[in-house]
């Protein structure tokens, strides 16, 4: 297992990662860059958010997104998502996803995250059985998706708080 350097983002990853989510999505419409940099700039300057990378010769090969969400139940301990788990396409299969999610799994037990919830809208059992080795379970919860009846799914920028 090639061994990554693990931390978060910085302002000036914008281009690596927007390269590894073209490789995630591939059939998203680019949103224009100064948007996404003010979006990853909301992102880095708020505590509860935290997009983790994963660097091989100081090239970022690896991501994914931890939201650590306040909570007012289960004696107030926040509980977490994990979202965008992604790895360059020529070095999949090598234990660096695996490195990044448990790099942002650490994180949310460090936060008092009581649980940490991850969706994946693929089909695929090999991928399915990446995340169970990675310590999720299909099996404790139903997801669900809803959609925004727009064709659009640009956001709007976010206000500030």
């Amino acid at each position: 297992m090639t061994t990554l350097r693990l931390r978060h983002a910085r302002r000036d990853d914008l281009d690596a990662l927007l390269a590894l989510y073209a490789q995630l999505n591939p059939d998203d419409v680019p949103a224009p860059r100064e948007g996404l940099a003010a979006i990853l700039d909301t992102i880095l300057a708020s505590a509860h958010f935290a997009v983790v990378v994963g660097t091989s010769d100081e090239r970022v090969v690896a991501t994914c997104y931890l939201n650590v969400i306040p909570n007012l139940t289960r004696g107030g301990a926040p509980y977490a998502a994990i979202e965008n788990v992604v790895v360059e396409s020529a070095l999949r299969g090598a234990g660096l996803g695996r490195q990044v999610v448990r790099f942002a799994l650490d994180e949310a037990w460090r936060r008092g995250c009581y649980k940490v919830l991850l969706q994946t809208g693929s089909r695929d059992p090999r991928v399915h059985r990446f995340y169970e080795a990675c310590g999720f379970s299909a099996s404790d919860k139903t997801g669900f998706v809803a959609r925004a009846p727009r064709v659009n799914h640009r956001a709007p920028p976010l206000a500030a708080a």
